[in-house]
């Protein structure tokens, strides 16, 4: 399970540059898959083929029924179940550090000599270099929970066409050399379909959580657009936007008619005082 320890390393950098529920997520993968994948259930299955028992003589019989029944041990199915749906995760991280490692060049141009003039800020990192899920980082993070709901989803059904949800303790095999169908018995039946129901509930709770994650992100980025987009046609850039014409109601037009009269005779009493004025100077 040394393998497995590696990619448990890369995964904890992950969580720094996810949402709250993709850190469950990370937890359920770390406590309920990897750590119960390599404490328990390995042990479990560690005397399968040799106590996979048929009752016949013929050589090659068992191994051919085994071979048979299982083409695929429980255990390192699990394991490509793991890696390939932890795939998508590592190449998002991967994505996140290069923003990060580009941000942080470009921090460092700004806060150089002459750096103000630079017109390009950073937009998916602050000053402590925490990851702003946004842009093309989100449209990131958005493709690998897409693929690993397809991946956990084809691992499910891949599962119980391979061998069912149930280990049955009989299986009767025909297949050559076998001179005839002979039984087949499996070791501790019940113990290892505990476990198999174990890791089915649980990648059905990690497909269950990647979804939600996924409808989470998609209702946050629909409603800040909205609000958004709200905010732009009520804005002063925007003035035809601002209010609809009001029609002039019955005490607008009062007012305006007392206020035209009232500049009428403002406008006739300076006339016939400069007539006045006009005259008096004639007559001197």
């Amino acid at each position: 399970m040394g393998d497995l320890g590696f990619l448990s390393t890369l995964l904890e950098k992950v969580q720094s540059h996810s949402t709250v529920i993709g850190k469950i997520w990370m937890s359920v993968l770390f406590l309920f898959r990897i750590m119960v994948l390599g404490a328990g259930a390995e042990s479990v299955w560690g005397d399968e083929q040799s106590g996979f028992l048929c009752n016949t003589q013929q050589p090659g019989c068992e191994n051919v029924c085994y071979d048979w029944t299982f083409p695929i041990s429980h255990i390192r199915f699990w394991v490509l179940q793991i890696l390939f749906v932890a795939t998508p995760t590592l190449i998002y991280l991967g994505h996140a550090m290069h923003i990060i490692h580009k941000e942080k060049k470009l921090r460092e141009k700004i806060s150089s000599p002459g750096g103000s003039r630079i017109i390009k800020v950073p937009k998916y990192t602050d000053e402590k270099g925490k990851v702003k899920i946004r842009g093309n980082l989100l449209g990131s993070y958005l493709t690998q929970l897409v693929a690993k709901i397809i991946i956990e989803a084809a691992f499910i059904v891949g599962q119980y066409y391979l061998y069912g949800f149930v280990m049955v303790p009989m299986f009767p095999c025909s297949k050559k050399p076998c001179p005839f169908t002979v039984e087949c018995y499996m070791s501790r039946p019940t113990e290892k379909t505990i476990f198999i129901i174990f890791m089915l509930v649980v990648a059905c709770v990690s497909l269950l959580l990647n979804v939600i994650e996924m409808l989470y992100l998609l209702c946050t980025r629909v409603r800040c657009g909205s609000r958004r987009h709200t905010h732009k046609i009520t804005s002063a850039e925007n003035p035809a936007g601002l209010s609809r014409p009001r029609w002039p109601t019955t005490e607008d037009a009062l007012r305006q008619n007392r206020l035209n009269l009232e500049l009428e005779s403002s406008i006739g009493g300076s006339l016939d005082g400069a007539k006045e004025e006009k005259k008096l100077l004639g007559e001197h």
